[in-house]
């Protein structure tokens, strides 16, 4: 008897669950991305990135080397999974899903080919879809024409609804949770044998624990701590080490909750048991940077004037050589392995301007380097809200040497 095996399946196994969001959101959403297919004249829009998937059906998926998708066309808003996740994307997603298989290579594009159909306008996301892909949906879907939709959906996902900005206020309290049980666990760590990766677990732990607390019908994954010392915090993005912590240590403390892909984060310059008065300057001037910095975070602002006025304020200090990246940037379903909404970032090259329903950081970071007086890497990290009339600070742990001297001896 020979098995049949089909390119594609329906396993609608279960019921749905619970999505992040209400089945009004994904539809809003929806359709504000068949607003843009009508406007540039689409019949279809193949999304393969991670953030847009799960932004317009709810589902995150989890690649492992393959591709996934939600294809979006006038009435339609099906995600493309692999066999390994069996129910669970058409569980966690607002519309219909296909399960493709790999007993041919390609099933992937012939699902997909399947619901666009050949010799369509076809947008795709070309910041996303490699060279290989690429030539792939050329050959399967055979579009008339293509469009490359990412700027699009990018300055969609750029404005928050309000049901956006609850769950980021959500998250940003749950990064102050972990801030503080990191203090904690560098006070009670006093006179032990502190590493690195120690204190990252509790605060990463507290931050779980805190997810599960408000949302016990999400899925959990991906939040994480990158918790810095000594020469370790001379980078923004320096992963977690087992080196064990001394004495006036400069700390850099670094909170990640992930809420159903939506990503906040706390960043914090912390000092161990005591600060020297060459690093406290330094760590002053950064301080008085974030808080003028915050200060211009307002309606029509764009990106690039507030990152040449704390340009300025950093050059008057004689400090603005030690400036290594941007000032901010977005908010939303983005994470370190996927997303980015990088029309709405504090860069030169960056003219945005801001708007209510936009929520973007403030996080100045100096690094001074080794063997200099006050050498280490500073930053301080808020998350605002841009409303009609200013902005919403919805970070609450404190930043500053009067709070964040802690631990030690």
């Amino acid at each position: 008897m020979t098995l049949l095996r089909p390119e594609n399946y329906r396993f609608h196994n279960g019921t749905k669950d619970a999505l992040p969001f209400e089945d009004a959101e994904y539809e809003a959403r929806l359709e504000g991305l068949r607003d843009l297919m009508e406007l540039h004249g689409l019949d279809a829009v193949v999304l393969t990135s991670m953030h847009n998937v799960a932004y317009y059906s709810g589902f995150l998926y989890c690649s492992f080397g393959r591709p996934y998708a939600c294809v979006v066309t006038a009435n339609q808003c099906v995600t493309v999974s692999a066999g390994i996740d069996a129910g669970q994307p058409w569980r966690r997603s607002i519309g219909d899903n296909i399960t493709y298989t790999d007993w041919q290579r390609d099933n992937f594009w012939r699902v997909v080919a399947g619901v666009v159909g050949n010799g369509k306008a076809v947008g795709c996301e070309g910041d996303h879809l490699t060279l290989v892909q690429s030539e792939k949906l050329n050959h399967f879907l055979a579009p008339v024409r293509g469009m490359d939709i990412a700027p699009g959906t990018m300055a969609q996902r750029m404005m928050k609804s309000d049901a956006e900005i609850a769950l980021i206020r959500h998250g940003a309290q749950v990064a102050d949770v972990g801030g503080h049980a990191i203090r904690d666990c560098l006070i009670a760590g006093k006179g032990k044998r502190l590493r690195e990766i120690d204190v990252a677990m509790a605060g990463r732990d507290a931050m779980e624990l805190e997810i599960a607390r408000r949302f016990p019908d999400a899925e959990y994954r991906d939040t994480w701590v990158w918790f810095q010392s000594g020469l370790n915090t001379d980078g923004a993005h320096n992963p977690v080490t087992g080196r064990v912590l001394q004495q006036g240590d400069i700390l850099s403390l670094n909170c990640f909750p992930m809420i159903s892909g939506y990503y906040t984060a706390l960043e914090r310059t912390l000092f161990l048991g005591s600060v020297d008065d060459a690093s406290l300057k330094i760590w002053e001037a950064n301080v008085a940077a974030h808080e003028y910095g915050m200060s211009l975070l307002v309606p029509g602002a764009t990106c690039s004037g507030v990152t040449a006025q704390i340009n300025d304020f950093l050059a008057e200090r004689d400090l603005l050589q030690y400036r290594t990246f941007g000032y901010g940037h977005s908010f939303g379903i983005l994470s370190h392995f996927y997303g980015r909404e990088a029309g709405l970032e504090l860069r030169e090259d960056i003219d945005t301007a801001l708007e209510p329903g936009m929520v973007i950081s403030m996080e100045p970071m100096l690094t001074i380097g080794a063997g200099v007086p006050g050498a280490g890497g500073y930053r301080e990290h808020d998350i605002l809200v841009i409303t009609e009339g200013g902005a919403d600070n919805i970070t609450a742990y404190p930043y500053g040497p009067a709070f964040n001297v802690v631990g030690g001896g």
